[in-house]
């Protein structure tokens, strides 16, 4: 655990439990003094460690410090050691140090060396303690600069000190002041037991509002019960009338229905009858423009048959024959149109011509 811990918090050197085999003060100094730096980059505890003195000098102050900055006991002799029980003594710091980096996001364990100084201890906790102890000093040197005054009238004071001390003390006045003294007393104890009276009198005061509110609220859930269980006169009449009234909703829900339904289909109608009427138009049109082919061509036709006189009447009354059916032919159309417009035309739009016609 002790080298898992000394890799994560960033020590650049590899630690084994075999160094600590048999007694070694330089890496346990070197442990000791990375440390410290670790937790305090500002302190100043020497690396000395050559002789036996500056050793125990040093050990020494490694503990001190710990004891005072992180509240951690060490056993100075264990650590003087330098061997197995040494480590039990480290793994205190580094435990603290580890657990402190996993708590408030520390350095991850691959930093170097030179970037330990970057660590710096979260004093915020100790805010409340600094303002107490500033405010501890004012006082003292307030307290203390009227002490000194005080002092500085000793000599004024202690004449007039022996004075009262030797002066004769007088029963009579000493008896008044001590009744003063007891009267007054005495007041304040009626005082006080007045207080007391006044603050029972106000429970006690409290404790009637407190039954007459409970009481209150009991005649009030009676009362709202028995208007929950009253069934009122109008109840008869509202259920009668909230029945026709739905009664009511259904039916005009159904004739909206219908309506709608009904417009539905008027509009359906009128969009048929439209589309027949245009249809219808249409046929008429291209009648017409058939009609009008067939004249030309049989005006053509009788042109061209200028042989005989006989061929020529025939052809006249051909052409009168034609010519009283065309107008025949465009009347129909007349016809069809304006009954279109009013009634339904049955039937078919293609003519019927005779062999002769």
């Amino acid at each position: 655990d002790f080298t898992e811990m000394m890799r994560a918090l960033g020590y650049p050197r590899l630690i084994s439990m075999e160094n600590f085999q048999t007694p070694n003060f330089m890496l346990v100094s070197e442990v000791l003094l990375w440390l410290v730096k670790r937790y305090e980059p500002q302190s100043d505890i020497a690396g000395d460690v050559e002789t036996e003195q500056d050793r125990v000098f040093f050990i020494k102050a490694v503990a001190q410090f710990m004891a005072t900055k992180a509240h951690i006991k060490l056993n100075t002799k264990r650590l003087y050691q330098a061997d197995g029980y040494a480590v039990k003594e480290l793994l205190k710091v580094t435990s603290v140090l580890y657990g402190a980096m996993n708590t408030q996001g520390g350095e991850r364990a691959d930093l170097p060396e030179e970037d330990s100084s970057k660590f710096k201890f979260d004093l915020g906790s100790k805010i409340a303690d600094l303002k107490a102890a500033r405010q501890l000093a004012s006082e003292i040197t307030s307290k203390g600069a009227v002490l000194y005054d005080l002092l500085g009238k000793e000599v004024e004071l202690r004449e007039a000190r022996a004075e009262s001390i030797a002066r004769p003390l007088e029963i009579n006045e000493a008896e008044k002041v001590m009744k003063i003294a007891i009267s007054s007393v005495l007041e304040q104890v009626q005082k006080t037991k007045d207080m007391l009276n006044n603050v029972a009198l106000d429970e006690a005061n409290l404790e009637a509002k407190i039954e007459k509110r409970k009481l209150e609220l009991e005649r009030s859930q009676k009362r709202l019960q028995t208007l929950q269980s009253v069934r009122p006169a109008f109840m008869d009449e509202y259920e009668k009338i909230e029945e026709q009234l739905r009664e009511q909703y259904s039916t005009y829900l159904e004739k909206f229905r219908n309506l709608t339904y009904m417009e539905q289909l008027l509009d359906d109608h009128r969009r048929t009858e439209q589309e027949m009427f245009e249809e219808a138009a249409n046929m008429l049109r291209v009648i017409q423009n058939r009609l009008k082919e067939e004249e030309q061509q049989h005006l053509l036709k009788s042109g061209s048959n200028d042989d005989s006189d006989i061929d020529i009447q025939e052809d006249e009354g051909s052409d009168s024959e034609g010519e009283l059916q065309i107008p025949r032919h465009r009347v129909s159309t007349e016809a069809l149109l304006q009954g279109r417009a009013g009634t339904r035309v049955m039937g078919s739009m293609q003519g019927g011509d005779t062999e002769e016609d």
